[in-house]
C-alpha cells in the first residue's frame, strides 16, 4: 500500500494548487494527488470562460472577495514565472437600464471595498470610445480583469509538484474511503493508498467524497450546465474587451457575457441549465443514478419553486439560438443569430442547501484529519493559489 502524509483528491486547479502549497510549506512531507481522469484539469478548471476574476462581485469580507483579490495577483505572478499565456485586458460591466445604473453604482462601491484598483465609471459616450458597438447608459471599467490558459496553468502546476517531490496519480478514481486508526485508506482502480490527512478537492463529486469519508452533510452539488457560442470571424470586431451585464439580484447566476479567448476568438455565454449528469456537458448526457439523486434532493424542488421563470427561460434559450442572440443583443445590439457558432460547455459544481439556496461563498468543512472543499465554483480557478494558502493555514491551525 502506498503511504503518504497528505492525499489530495481531485487534480483540478484547486487540488493542484493545494498539493503545491503543501509541498512548499510542509518540508519533507509526502504529498499525492489522486485524479480519476488521464490528466489534470479535465473538468471545471478548463470548461470555463478562461477569465482571471479580480473580485468585483463578491460580498466584502467573504472568502470569495478576499481570496479572489489575492488570488489574481498570485496567479498572474505564477503565469509570468512559468510562461503561461495570459493577458490583463480589462472588462466593462454595462448597465442598460436606470435600475441597472443604480445597481452598477453599488457594484462599484463593492469593488472599492474589496480593494480593486483603477475602477473607472463611464458614461454612454465614454463606453462607446472603448467598445463602439456596446449599448449602455453607463459602464464600469475594471482594468485588473484578464484572461488565461487554465490548461497550461494546470500542466505547469503538475510540473512544479513533481519537481518538489509530489506525486500526480492519474486514472485513480476514489471508490471507497476507510478510517484507519489515525489515517485513511482510499481504494482506487490503481491500488489502495494510505494517508495521514485527506483533502477533498473533487469538485463535481466533492459532496460524494465527503460522504464516503463519513461526513454528514445536508449540502449537495447540483450541476448546472453552461453553454457557449463562439462569434464568427466577421462578428469579432463587435467586441474589444470582456463585456459583462450588471448582475440581476433575482437571478442566481451572472448572466451571458462576451469573453475574449487567450488563444484567439470571442466566446458568448454561458447560460445556466440544470444538468442530469454531474459531467453532463451535452443536452443528451443523462446519468440515471445521478439524475435520480438530483431529482430526489428537496433543495432542487425548493430552488425550482423560487426561480420558476429563470429555469423556464434558461431552458428555452438553451434550445434556441435566436433567444440566445436576443440576450446578447442587450449588450451588443448588432449581434445576429448567424454570428453564433456552437462553442464549448462546462458544468458548475454548485452547492445547494436543502432549502434551495445556492451557496454564494466558498465552503469548506474541516473534520479530524480531513478537509472537504464542498463549494468552489467561480472564481475558484483564479483564486486557486490563494485558496491553497487558506487551506494549508486551516490544516496547520486545526
Amino acid at each position: 500500500m502506498k503511504k503518504h502524509d497528505f492525499i489530495v483528491i481531485g487534480g483540478g486547479v484547486v487540488g493542484l494548487a493545494v498539493a503545491r502549497e503543501l509541498l512548499l510549506k510542509k518540508t519533507g512531507a509526502s504529498v499525492c494527488i489522486l485524479e480519476k481522469e488521464d490528466g489534470p484539469g479535465r473538468h471545471q478548471s478548463t470548461h470555463n470562460s478562461g477569465v482571471l476574476h479580480c473580485g468585483l462581485y463578491y460580498k466584502p469580507g467573504s472568502l470569495k472577495a478576499r481570496l479572489a483579490v489575492r488570488g489574481i495577483r498570485l496567479m498572474t505572478d505564477f503565469c509570468r514565472e512559468h510562461s503561461v499565456a495570459h493577458e490583463i485586458c480589462g472588462k466593462v460591466v454595462v448597465a442598460t437600464t436606470e435600475a441597472e445604473v443604480e445597481r452598477l453604482r453599488n457594484l462599484e462601491s463593492r469593488g472599492q471595498q474589496n480593494g480593486l484598483e483603477g475602477l473607472q465609471w463611464l458614461d454612454a459616450a465614454q463606453l462607446r470610445e472603448i467598445e463602439p458597438y456596446a449599448a449602455g447608459l453607463a459602464a464600469l471599467r475594471v482594468p485588473q480583469e484578464g484572461i488565461v490558459d487554465y490548461q497550461a496553468v494546470c500542466d505547469a502546476l503538475v510540473r512544479e509538484i513533481e519537481r518538489l517531490g509530489g506525486t500526480f496519480q492519474k486514472n485513480a478514481r476514489v471508490t471507497d474511503i476507510h478510517d484507519n486508526l489515525g489515517g485513511w485508506v482510499l481504494e482506487t482502480p490503481t491500488g489502495d493508498f494510505e494517508t495521514r490527512y485527506l483533502i477533498n478537492c473533487a469538485g463535481l463529486f466533492s459532496d460524494r467524497i465527503a460522504t464516503l469519508a463519513g461526513t454528514k452533510n445536508d449540502i449537495r452539488i447540483v450541476p448546472f450546465r453552461g453553454e457557449y457560442f463562439e462569434l464568427a470571424p466577421e462578428a469579432r470586431h463587435l467586441v474589444s474587451h470582456l463585456i459583462y451585464p450588471v448582475p440581476d439580484p433575482a437571478f442566481p447566476f451572472l448572466g451571458v457575457h462576451f469573453t475574449r479567448l487567450i488563444n484567439g476568438g470571442i466566446e458568448a455565454g454561458p447560460n445556466a441549465v440544470l444538468a442530469l449528469a454531474r459531467e453532463g456537458y451535452r443536452k443528451t448526457d443523462i446519468h440515471p443514478r445521478e439524475a435520480a439523486e438530483i431529482l430526489a434532493f428537496p433543495g432542487l424542488w425548493n430552488f425550482l419553486r423560487r426561480y420558476p421563470s429563470m429555469v423556464w427561460n434558461e431552458g428555452r434559450r438553451s434550445l434556441s439560438k435566436s433567444l440566445f442572440a436576443q440576450s446578447l443583443q442587450k449588450l451588443v445590439p448588432e449581434i445576429r443569430p448567424e454570428h453564433l457558432a456552437p462553442g464549448g460547455s462546462g458544468v458548475r459544481a454548485q452547492a445547494m442547501s436543502r432549502d434551495g439556496t445556492l451557496l454564494q461563498d466558498f465552503h469548506m468543512v474541516q473534520k479530524t484529519r480531513a478537509l472537504h472543499v464542498i463549494n468552489a465554483p467561480s472564481p475558484a480557478a483564479t483564486a486557486s493559489l490563494a485558496i491553497a494558502e487558506d487551506i494549508v493555514w486551516r490544516i496547520a491551525m486545526h
